[in-house]
């Protein structure tokens, strides 16, 4: 599997982006123009949210720069035992 990041967190916890979790934001959510919105997102989140979804948390980072109405970069990382992950990431307009 090959991966295009490996950071940590704000509570140092490690989450990797893989070029498979990548190809789909660019596919599926062409706003996100690069990998490093999504770095700078996991690195100083504005705020991280519990999910509803057993071991998955979503980090928010407001991007003022966008020209669409959603500025929020919403980033969902699933965390297991040995590893975690980047399952996607788009942009809303607000943080729920």
């Amino acid at each position: 599997m090959e991966i295009i990041f490996e950071v940590l967190d704000k509570t140092r916890r490690r989450i990797r982006l893989t070029k498979k979790q990548w190809a789909h934001i660019k596919q599926h959510h062409a706003e996100i123009e690069n990998p490093e919105e999504i770095e700078k997102t996991l690195q100083n989140p504005d705020s991280i949210i519990l999910d509803e979804r057993e071991d998955v948390e979503n980090f928010f980072k407001f991007f003022k720069h966008k020209k669409q109405k959603s500025k929020f970069l919403k980033v969902i990382v699933r965390f297991l035992n040995t590893e975690s992950y980047v399952i996607t990431a788009y942009f809303v307009r607000t943080i729920k």
